[in-house]
């Protein structure tokens, strides 16, 4: 939950990129730390193994905005998408004020996309979080590829909730989407916090 630092004026809050392997939240973090200006970001930490996948977690600051005085930092990270990762995923996900979920485009990568969205739940509930509780978006990635499926589909498989979400198409490696994504999640934890954004002065993001 939202860390608010009194002495220096800042409030931080946490933002959990979650999906499949190689889905593409590596990608989505890696597009907004090039985008950013020096100014707004800290240096982005990441442990990846051989085969360039993510193994724990990328840290990016991101300074977005003031609101009643206090300058509000966005701390985005992403979890490992192997299954055998579970216990980093479920640490990653402590604490947090929101979530992206990044799923993949492509038919064969369906299945994983659900299963990687129901072990979210799981892991959100060994917290007492409830996902319908928590600001959350969906981004469909990789919709440049050939055997995707089609937007109607996905959004039968994922966002059928009885709280439907906002949801994006996106292809991270190129940044289409990427900041559309951000923005919202972002707006979403600013309302879910404060109730509302009046007050708050937002600084140019890319």
């Amino acid at each position: 939950m939202a860390i608010i630092n009194y002495a220096q004026k800042v409030i931080n809050f946490k933002v959990v990129y979650y999906g499949p392997g190689v889905a593409g939240k590596t990608a989505n973090l890696q597009h907004i730390h090039r985008s950013l200006p020096g100014d707004s970001k800290g240096n982005m930490i990441s442990l990846a193994a051989g085969d360039d996948r993510t193994l724990f977690f990328d840290f990016l600051p991101v300074s977005a905005l003031t609101v009643r005085g206090f300058t509000a930092k966005f701390q985005l990270y992403t979890v490992p998408g192997q299954v055998y990762y579970n216990m980093t995923r479920k640490l990653v996900l402590r604490g947090c004020d929101g979530l992206v979920f990044v799923a993949d485009s492509q038919w064969d990568r369906l299945r994983e996309n659900v299963e990687s969205f129901r072990n979210l739940e799981e892991n959100l509930r060994e917290y007492s979080y409830n996902i319908d509780e928590i600001p959350y978006v969906i981004q469909y990635n990789k919709r440049d590829l050939a055997n995707i499926a089609p937007l109607e589909y996905m959004e039968f498989l994922l966002n059928r909730r009885a709280r439907r979400v906002p949801s994006f198409e996106a292809v991270a490696v190129n940044g289409d989407g990427v900041f559309d994504t951000l923005n919202t999640v972002s707006r979403m934890v600013l309302v879910g916090e404060f109730g509302q954004e009046k007050g708050a002065d937002r600084e140019q993001t890319a």
